[in-house]
């Protein structure tokens, strides 16, 4: 059997499954030096092409995009054939917009974060990988819910069997998508970095992991087949470097005040 290009549907995909398409509107923009790149499940697949996918009826199409070329990426998918949700992208085009694609999915662009129990600031890693937002964004924006649902683990548990935790430093793209050398990985000094300044985050992300040996242990089933990093593993290197990042005064201040307080947003469902 011939070998899977990264991010290409395979020949045995159901019609309904999004990811081709998607991955065609991630790589046109990428070629015409556009900053639109996936996040979310998709993103996770095209990462890790050679697990088995999670499919559902009515599937969105996540991406992200910069504010600064926010303009240009409304015009590229207009180009090609995304229907906008005009009256919600005037109101809050500065933040998430809607389309709708030509075979009839949900397209969702956020802009600049990715706003949900916690906020997550997309731009400082944008432009490393050419298709999707870096690792260790998708890595956190599955960290970051408080109450794990399953697909959500199930997508925790796929990256980190695919993606290695690696430090040292990551040469950094072109906001348009060209490709840092190597292999994707998560970095682990962005993500020490989020965590030492941030006790909410940190309370949070730390929780997650801690919990997925368990998690695991009660559905052997979110290990992917074949997958040749331990995740638990890995998960485990991660809770220890959240435990030894730096903290500053203000972490330390609010981990005084602990769990007394929420920590967290709930995110509201937005009608379009």
């Amino acid at each position: 059997m011939a070998a899977q290009t990264p991010g290409e549907a395979s020949p045995a995909a159901p019609a309904d499954d999004p990811l081709e398409e998607a991955v065609v509107l991630a790589r046109g923009a990428a070629d015409a030096g556009l900053g639109l790149k996936l996040l979310g499940g998709l993103a996770i697949r095209v990462l890790c092409p050679g697990f088995p996918p999670r499919l559902r009826a009515g599937q969105d199409m996540d991406f992200a995009c910069l504010s600064k070329g926010r303009k240009n990426v409304v015009a590229y998918l207009e180009q090609c054939g995304c229907e906008p949700d005009r009256r919600f992208n005037n109101l809050n085009g500065d933040r998430q917009m809607y389309f709708t694609s030509p075979a009839g999915r949900p397209v969702d662009v956020m802009v600049d974060r990715l706003a949900m129990c916690h906020t997550l600031d997309l731009r400082p890693s944008f432009g490393v990988l050419p298709l999707t937002v870096d690792a260790v964004d998708l890595l956190l924006s599955k960290l970051q819910i408080v109450e794990l649902n399953e697909k959500d683990a199930r997508d925790i548990v796929h990256l980190l069997s695919g993606v290695p935790v690696r430090e040292g430093a990551k040469p950094a793209g072109r906001h348009g998508g060209e490709a840092a050398a190597g292999e994707p990985w998560i970095d682990v000094e962005r993500f020490s970095k989020l965590l030492g300044a941030d006790w909410g985050w940190w309370r949070t992300v730390s929780g997650n992991l801690a919990k997925l040996p368990a998690l695991v242990a009660e559905n052997p089933g979110l290990v992917p087949p074949g997958q040749h990093l331990d995740p638990l593993a890995q998960a485990g290197r991660l809770l220890q470097f959240a435990e030894s990042a730096p903290k500053g005064m203000k972490w330390k201040l609010r981990a005084n005040v602990g769990d007394r307080v929420r920590w967290y947003e709930l995110p509201e469902e937005v009608g379009h």
